[in-house]
């Protein structure tokens, strides 16, 4: 906790947002980010609670204070990491997120909450942006073949988790690209989906064998899978 009165010196803030005229011009994303010296001040709200309860709140599990503090402090990359221990999509989460761990926020009691959003996704675009995250494939192989059926977010982290413990996953979806609700669900002044390919094709560049056009149990079937891999997950 780099300043214990941070939560005392320093409000809430939101990132501003587009002008209406502009954004009626298009489908991108109009938030405006805040500047890293913003950021700073945000992270220093965090209290660094005896019980975290944002933790809870998270269905990730996410290490809050710990890169909250972190960016408080200007180290991001150490941020990164830190996020990346928890969060296959940070850079998704931090986008559609309902964050339900600023409702969990202590803070939030008597005071706006810690702006936990607004600092995971400042996070990974900053990683982006620097070049930070690259491709990190499994240092081995298990020999063990896994089909995962469905390319929306929990079939996307599945693949993610079991590539990364040195499995080979085929990740097979109907639809012509991958994504399912992602990329489907959920317009583009939300998540564009120049975020979600550039997630794929880093998964492709880590081993993740995407195989779209395939409905499983019409154009191949449930006992094909089961023959030719060790494990499906559905």
């Amino acid at each position: 906790m780099g300043d214990p009165r941070g939560f005392m010196k320093q409000i809430r803030e939101e990132p501003k947002k587009l002008p209406v005229k502009d954004r009626v011009k298009n489908w991108n994303e109009f938030e405006i980010p805040l500047p890293e010296e913003n950021l700073s001040r945000q992270g220093s709200r965090c209290m660094d609670c005896g019980v975290p309860f944002c933790h809870y709140g998270c269905p990730l599990g996410n290490l809050i204070p710990v890169w909250n503090d972190f960016v408080y402090r200007g180290k991001w990359i150490s941020a990164i990491e830190a996020l990346h221990e928890t969060n296959n999509f940070p850079e998704i989460t931090g986008r559609v997120c309902p964050a339900p761990c600023e409702t969990s926020c202590v803070l939030g009691i008597n005071e706006p909450p810690v702006s936990i959003k607004l600092i995971e996704h400042a996070i990974i675009d900053k990683a982006f942006e620097e070049g930070w995250v690259l491709p990190s494939p499994p240092p081995f192989r298990t020999g063990r073949r896994v089909a995962v059926v469905g390319s929306g977010p929990s079939g996307l982290a599945a693949a993610a988790q079991l590539n990364q413990a040195g499995h080979t996953v085929t990740l097979f979806e109907r639809a012509d690209r991958i994504g399912g609700l992602l990329r489907y669900g959920i317009p583009d002044f939300k998540l564009d989906k120049a975020i979600l390919d550039r997630r794929i094709k880093l998964m492709e560049d880590e081993g993740v064998i995407f195989r779209t056009n395939t409905n499983v149990g019409k154009d191949i079937s449930v006992d094909w899978l089961l023959k030719e891999f060790h494990a499906v997950c559905l």
